[in-house]
């Protein structure tokens, strides 16, 4: 299975269900532009552009991950693991889960730094 392909589906699906609740919120609350100082929109559009924020850089660790050829199990945790990740975290900020919040946002975090000491450690190997 190509897991990038997978990681890129699912990752611009994420980002646009977020992008589309920003929407449905600014509609049900009649808010054209801005935030209009509503905190339920403001976690929209902190939400949306959280995983936006993630989910690009993480897709270019990811691609540089299928150069080296790093196997098929680990490109799965990688891509698998991180959507699911950052979902648990979209629903952590939409409805105030704070603590799975804390928790989603350092496994981003463990995540990227993986991704990225993988690529250094496979560049230093060769």
């Amino acid at each position: 299975m190509d897991y990038f392909i997978l990681y890129a589906a699912l990752g611009v699906l994420l980002v646009t269900l977020l992008a589309m609740n920003v929407s449905m919120t600014r509609i049900r609350l009649k808010i054209g532009n801005g935030d209009g100082n509503n905190a339920t929109l403001k976690k929209a559009i902190r939400a949306h552009m959280n995983a936006f924020e993630h989910v690009l850089p993480f897709a270019v660790i990811l691609f540089a991950l299928t150069q080296v050829n790093i196997g098929t199990l680990w490109m799965g945790f990688f891509a698998i693991g991180f959507i699911l990740i950052r979902a648990l975290h979209g629903y952590a900020m939409l409805f105030s889960k704070f603590k799975l919040r804390q928790v989603s946002a350092g496994l981003t975090y463990l995540f990227e730094l993986l991704g990225c000491f993988t690529l250094l450690l496979n560049l230093v190997s060769v």
